[in-house]
């Protein structure tokens, strides 16, 4: 395992995607983990914090296919996973792909559409294939959805299922910058204009290898179940009706080799587990109705400090 190249990555990614979103580091490092692992991502915040721009140009970032999609009302699934049509030239039926046979797919909005238009990305995010009329289509890789939605708007909108957020590997927030950071914007180009000027600064290569590769990062007995006392404590909590699925506690274990890794480490420290832990297991909690991501993440913290940390 060359660690090197973990490093190396790291820094071309977040230097590419800095000059899009000014301050936000540790959420494009948030977002290149859940990249590294196969995952996907739920971008939630507030409008007008710059969650599409920050995806597309991670997408242009790393390279390969990109399509968006706005979610709406009326999308059906078949606008998504694509039609089979009859060619009058060929006289025979044709499947024409939608916009999920690509490598990055940004669903913007996402819980504006119905939970039947929903649910079709379930099939793609969970075995990265898709189903049309009995038809199985594998996915290229690198496939990763990344899904925003507005947490305070309400109207018009269709709650995610406790089983589809499952389905994320994540669920990242950006917030405000800073006083400093917003001014040194203010009076910068448009944002658009900065993301059509980005180009890839890595291959495929080298995303292959990365996504290949950390699963060999060391995670010692002691960091394994410090792990596993963290979902324990969630499952235990009078708070929660439910604690973190087996789905999660995977998630946590991998987050934490891909951490390790982007930090120049090929074993895990608890203080991985640390960082990654609140962006894979806040969306988990069934917390109950009326309870926003803010007290979710309160939650987690909480929690988080009721369990001991191993002292190597």
């Amino acid at each position: 395992m060359e660690i090197n190249k973990f490093t190396d990555y790291r820094e071309k990614v977040i230097n590419s995607c800095s000059k899009v979103i000014v301050g936000k580091e540790e959420e494009i490092l948030s977002l290149l983990i859940c990249f590294v692992c196969s995952g996907h991502v739920l971008l939630e915040d507030v409008p007008g914090t710059g969650k599409t721009m920050l995806l597309r140009g991670f997408a242009k970032t790393i390279g390969g296919d990109f399509k968006r999609v706005q979610f709406t009302p009326d999308l059906l699934p078949s606008d998504l996973t694509g039609i089979h049509f009859f060619n009058q030239k060929t006289t025979d039926f044709e499947f024409r792909p939608g916009p999920l046979f690509t490598n990055v797919v940004l669903a913007d909005e996402l819980n504006r559409a119905t939970p039947r238009t929903q649910s079709s990305l379930l099939e793609a995010m969970e075995e990265f294939q898709i189903t049309v009329d009995g038809v199985t289509f594998p996915l290229k890789a690198p496939f990763m959805v990344m899904a925003t939605q507005n947490p305070l708007e309400s109207f018009g909108t269709f709650p995610l299922p406790d089983a589809q957020l499952d389905r994320f590997f994540m669920r990242l927030s950006l917030g405000y910058m800073t006083r400093e950071q917003e001014l040194s914007v203010l009076g910068r180009k448009s944002t658009v204009d900065i993301i059509e000027e980005l180009e890839p600064v890595v291959t495929f290569e080298e995303t292959e290898y990365v996504r290949g590769s950390f699963t060999q990062v060391r995670v010692s007995d002691d960091v394994a179940n410090y792990i596993m006392d963290i979902v324990e404590v969630t499952r235990k909590d009078e708070r929660l009706s439910v604690g973190i699925s087996t789905r999660g506690s995977k998630a946590l274990y991998r987050a934490t080799q891909a951490c390790a890794a982007l930090n120049g480490r090929d074993y895990c420290l608890p203080e991985d587990v640390r960082f990654v832990a609140p962006h894979i297991l806040t969306h988990r909690l069934n917390i109950g109705g009326g309870v926003g991501p803010d007290d979710g993440l309160k939650l987690v913290e909480d929690l988080l400090d009721q369990v001991k940390v191993p002292v190597e």
